[in-house]
């Protein structure tokens, strides 16, 4: 968990805390403190919405090694390897990725990941389907470790390709904290070369 995270809770409690205000003195008649107190609040949430956009525009795109693994709480996705081969009508790619739990006493899962490779002119490739593969979601007990394969397919002027893991779907908590891929900012790119 980061600063912008921290920030963002601590934020999240004062206008809850800001909205019962509001709401008891509302209730006790007193609707001239409510609406101020209502104002206010939209006023700061207003600004630091701005400085979330502000910041998705500002901040430089990250980049990621495929040497790190990606963690989400608990729940952590890691390269384990590439297979590269020529094809008439392109290239094919096959990528290996381990899925590991560093929690030590809970089972979980992470929902709506999504990966894909992306190349240097933006150009996004999914995996092609395969429905024997072992889902992202999968449940993971503490510690337990599993490898899944993804394939794909690209065209033979596919350069600069990197691999991309990010959240697609849900709620999309991170519209709302500073420094997330979201808004202008595309997911980190791990480059394949």
């Amino acid at each position: 968990m980061g600063l912008f995270d921290l920030l963002f809770i601590v934020l999240f409690l004062a206008a809850a805390s800001a909205l019962l205000s509001a709401a008891w003195f509302a209730a006790r008649g007193d609707s001239a403190r409510a609406r101020r107190i209502f104002l206010r609040l939209l006023a700061a949430a207003a600004a630091y919405m701005a400085l979330v956009i502000t910041a998705s525009v500002v901040l430089p795109k990250r980049s990621v090694s495929l040497a790190e693994p990606q963690c989400f709480d608990d729940w952590c996705v890691a390269f384990a390897g590439i297979e590269r081969s020529p094809k008439p009508d392109g290239v094919a790619y096959g990528v290996n990725l381990r899925l590991f739990s560093r929690a030590r006493r809970i089972s979980q899962r992470e929902k709506h990941l999504v990966v894909y490779l992306r190349d240097d002119r933006g150009r996004r490739y999914n995996p092609l389907g395969d429905p024997s593969s072992i889902p992202f979601d999968v449940l993971l007990r503490p510690e337990e470790s599993v490898t899944v394969s993804r394939s794909f397919q690209l065209p033979a002027d596919a350069a600069g390709v990197g691999l991309v893991i990010t959240h697609e779907g849900g709620f999309p908590i991170g519209w709302f904290i500073v420094g997330y891929d979201t808004w202008f900012r595309k997911p980190a790119m791990a480059p394949l070369q």
